[in-house]
């Protein structure tokens, strides 16, 4: 097994995830399998508790695991599927020492960080780095390990200590380490400055770790003489720095990378059995970014809701958006609007941001409402959600998004003035959303539905169901506690909002439809935790193509696309040695 330790200096959110995962992509496109392990030194057990205001959104893993988003940028660069135990947390260590300690599993001995943490660090590392990630259940060769924070952190001190033992137990060659650093570029003189990467080193190499590559973010490309001082002053050969500027989309990251011969050095220090064939894998990414930077037509989402000052709280939301705007070879453009906004009682105190809001609400082409938690900003929600009910306009909501159309159509339709779910109203006397019988309202981390469950199709008719390839049910990732009322559903369907796809019990309602609408859609689960750059995920698919016109026409063709919208047959797919022929986008086509 070759280790790469990636760590990251000078300022938190450099991009560390990115590179990792863009290091793992040119080494699978080289055959090799790779997995990925991400440290987070926070204390919490999982990400399940946090506000994406704190980390950006929470990312659910197959197994229900509640991680941090960069497992979400793994997944779709490798094309994996991750469990729980490859998020590492401070949290999640030391709960695991103080159990054995309290089974007494350390015999009278004084448990300390070292060696107690350190060794519960390396060999949790070791055991989930041999767990296969492909579908074709391979052990991994390749463990990429990517260590949240800025080197010199109090609470990263013990992962540094672990991987300084962990160097000399898993013998040089199959250990390397990268760093990643900024350098500013002050606008006053214009002048790339090396001392924060000169500090951050200095202090990684005081820790007992010398980085092999030091990959230095900045914005415009790397001077040669910038290079060579960097060689200098951080006791590197200067092809060992490399310069990761920015790039037009995230998919040019693997491109970069390779560029500048960062497989031929891990293949020499690491000691690596690559052949060194024509690597196709990474046309498809050269294609897909060339595609992205060609892309004329533009096509416009409204994205509606709470968290919209930082746009990583709905990453995954944004990509899934991404992936199905590239399919249908249109330009994308978010509009974030605060759902707060769009309630009436802004109209008094703020009538410009309503005005506002309301007017780019209008100018969208396909609304989606995204899950999220809390009273704050529903009635804006059910708003919009009205607004694309009565204007026909295409929409897709998500977990609370479908939860809040369940709810509109009760009060407008159904004429049930005080439906509501009763997360947010506990006393309505029409309870369309009620909380679920298992969940445990003492315990908040954890106690959700969530993980990988099965929605089976109750009609043939589905428009998504034909966006899913006709298929008989699908296998989503779900992260909800409150689920649409069973008992209320007769009078729903009475007046053409079907429930078209449920549980495999059929207790839990799991996808809504509309009749006589282009696109009004509702899951209960997140479908972004499984969309890819080349496969995106149906339901976001299907706003896009209604947005843009192009839904009728490509559920009349059979769910395919017309040529000149797929990729070339030059690309290769992403799993070693597997057929080219998988590629055609979207690769929801009847096959």
């Amino acid at each position: 097994m070759k280790y790469i330790l990636v760590t990251g200096g000078v300022i938190s959110g450099i991009g560390k995830g990115i590179i990792a995962s863009s290091v793992g992509t040119i080494l699978k496109s080289c055959g090799l399998h790779v997995t990925a392990i991400k440290i987070d030194p926070y204390i919490n057990i999982d990400a399940g508790t946090f506000s994406p205001y704190e980390h950006g959104e929470v990312f659910v893993l197959d197994d229900g695991g509640e991680v941090d988003l960069d497992l979400g940028n793994y997944e779709r660069f490798l094309d994996i599927r991750l469990t729980r135990d490859n998020n590492l947390t401070t949290g999640k260590i030391y709960q695991s020492v103080i159990n054995k300690e309290r089974r007494g599993d350390y015999l009278g001995k004084t448990v300390q960080v070292v060696p107690h943490i350190t060794d519960a660090i390396q060999e949790w590392v070791v055991k989930q780095a041999k767990v296969p990630v492909d579908d074709d259940g391979v052990e991994p060769q390749v463990c990429v390990i990517e260590l949240g924070g800025t080197v010199g952190d109090i609470e990263s001190m013990p992962f540094i200590e672990a991987f300084r033992q962990f160097q000399f137990k898993v013998k040089r060659e199959n250990f390397c380490n990268i760093h990643v650093s900024l350098i500013p570029q002050p606008s006053a003189t214009g002048e790339q400055k090396t001392k924060p990467t000169q500090n951050s080193v200095r202090e990684l190499r005081g820790l007992g770790l010398s980085p092999d590559l030091i990959m230095c973010r900045c914005t415009t490309a790397l001077e040669t003489s910038v290079k060579e001082k960097i060689s200098m002053f951080c006791h590197v050969a200067p092809e060992q720095v490399i310069c990761v500027h920015d790039v037009s989309s995230i998919y040019r990251v693997p491109l970069l990378l390779e560029d500048q011969g960062v497989v031929g050095y891990l293949t020499r220090r690491l000691d690596m059995p690559i052949e060194t064939r024509p690597r196709k894998m990474l046309t498809k990414w050269k294609e897909m970014s060339d595609r992205s930077d060609r892309l004329l037509e533009q096509c416009s989402i409204a994205l509606v809701g709470k968290y919209t000052k930082f746009s990583d709280s709905y990453a995954s939301v944004i990509k899934a958006l991404e992936h199905s705007a590239l399919a249908i070879s249109h330009k994308l453009e978010v509009k974030y609007i605060d759902s707060a906004s769009l309630e009436p009682s802004t109209l008094h105190e703020e009538p410009v941001k309503y005005h506002d809001a309301w007017q780019k609400l209008c100018s969208a082409d396909g609304i989606l409402v995204p899950g999220g938690f809390g009273v704050r900003g529903t009635e804006g929600k059910i708003h919009a959600i009205g607004w694309a009910r009565k204007q026909k306009k295409p929409f897709l909501g998500v977990c609370l998004g479908m939860q809040l159309a369940v709810c509109e159509f009760a009060r407008n339709t159904l004429g049930w003035k005080d439906a509501n779910s009763t997360e947010f109203d506990p006393e309505s006397k029409h309870p369309v959303v009620i909380d679920m019988p298992e969940h445990n309202p003492g315990q908040m981390g954890g106690t959700m539905r969530l993980g990988k469950r099965r929605t089976i199709f109750k009609t043939n008719s589905s428009v998504l169901r034909k966006l899913y390839g006709d298929a008989e049910y699908v296998e989503e990732r779900h992260r909800h506690r409150f689920e649409v009322n069973p008992e209320l559903k007769s009078h729903f369907e009475e007046k053409g909002f079907r429930f078209v796809g449920q549980d495999v019990e059929g207790e839990r309602m799991e996808v809504i439809e509309l009749d006589d609408h282009p696109y009004f859609v509702g899951v209960q689960y997140h479908p972004e935790f499984t969309s890819r750059p080349i496969k995106p995920s149906p339901p976001y698919l299907g706003l896009l193509l209604a947005a843009a016109g192009k839904l009728p026409s490509y559920l009349q063709k059979g769910c395919r696309m017309s040529p000149r919208d797929t990729y070339s047959d030059r690309s290769g797919s992403s799993t070693p040695d597997s057929e080219i022929s998988e590629l055609k986008l979207p690769s929801i086509s009847n096959e």
